[in-house]
């Protein structure tokens, strides 16, 4: 994956926290994914007061992308304005694991200029993926 240019997604990411709606947390979160297609899409959080209709930049920025007809993704950058380098929440981990290859690169970066880049695996080995439903017997429900 040397042709991604993290960079650009950093920058992207940045922006993109900067809309997001969190003042519950005061956690603001951005994401910039990079489809195959080349383009990128962002996403930021969105909270709820019913804190269950949160919403997470992860999956903002993969839904925007998916809206756009994109199915497969290179990289995913989260930024956030915090000391700590933050990587995906365990249920944008499992959407990722839907739209990336297992080898594709999962970055977090922030303000201190800092960044640290897992592989999917790494972040969620032994995911359930499409290929467990499509390998599956099913079962008839009369049984």
């Amino acid at each position: 994956m040397s042709n991604i240019n993290w960079a650009a997604l950093q920058l992207a990411a940045k922006h993109a926290s900067e809309q997001a709606y969190a003042p519950y947390s005061k956690f603001p979160v951005g994401v910039a994914v990079l489809a195959q297609s080349g383009k990128i899409y962002t996403g930021c959080n969105v909270e709820n007061a019913s804190y269950g209709g949160t919403v997470c930049a992860e999956r903002n920025a993969i839904g925007a992308a998916i809206v756009a007809g994109e199915r497969k993704f290179d990289a995913l950058m989260v930024y956030t304005p915090q000391a700590q380098l933050t990587p995906p929440c365990g249920i944008c981990r499992q959407v990722i694991a839907e739209f990336f290859m297992p080898d594709a690169p999962v970055a977090s970066c922030n303000h201190l200029q800092q960044q640290q880049t897992w592989s999917l695996v790494e972040l969620l080995p032994a995911a359930f993926t499409p290929t467990y439903l499509a390998n599956s017997i099913k079962v008839d429900g009369n049984t």
